[in-house]
Formats: structure tokens, sequence, C-alpha cells
């Protein structure tokens, strides 16, 4: 559960400050971004349903597989798509996943 936290805080550090146009002309913020979120995505694999009992309120099955999309389809990736990710389903994701990570000392094994 670390893997994607730091993952997707990753993210939101290498797109703080930009809107979509600057996000576009970034080929380094987007490949960067897009390694970033199918590594978070094979973490939530390993998450297994426990993703769901505890986090109902996100799309596993979505976040599982855009890893697919960005490992195996990445000339249909649409920039549009994972921008929207960044932006919209990322933050509320990290808000909740920190707000349960915080009951546990950083060097405990959560799940």
């Amino acid at each position: 559960m670390r893997d994607i936290v730091e993952n997707g805080q990753a993210i939101l550090q290498y797109t703080r400050g930009m809107d979509f146009e600057a996000y576009l002309q970034s080929s380094i913020t987007r490949d960067a971004s897009e390694r970033c979120l199918a590594r978070l995505s094979e973490a939530s694999i390993k998450l297994g349903p426990t993703a769901e009992e505890l986090f109902p309120a996100h799309d596993w099955r979505n976040i599982r597989g855009v890893g697919n999309v960005l490992r195996h389809g990445y000339e249909d990736i649409l920039d549009e798509v994972v921008w929207m990710i960044v932006t919209d389903r990322l933050p509320p994701l990290l808000v909740e996943l920190n707000t349960f990570l915080g009951q546990y000392p950083d060097d405990q094994e959560t799940l």
C-alpha cells in the first residue's frame, strides 16, 4: 500500500503547478507519470481484494487495468485520460490511503 502512496505522491510532485498544456509539452513529466502509474497499478494488484474491502469508493478494477494499458497498449495511451487520473482520481485516493496508513508506524507492514 505504501508503494501506491509513494508513486502517487511522486506523480503529484512531477505535475505540481502544471496545467494540461504544460503536461503535454513535457515528455519527461508524461513519461515519469506514466511509469509511476504503472507501478501504482502493480502495487494495487498485489494488494488484492483488500483494496475493495478497505477503500470501496475507488475503482480498483480500473486502477489495476491502467497498468496493462501503460505496459502493453502504450500506443493507445490518451494523455487526457492520464491527466484526468492525475488531477481527479489520484488526490482523493492518496488522502484516503494516507489517512489509513497514518495509523501505523512507517516501518510497520500494514498489508
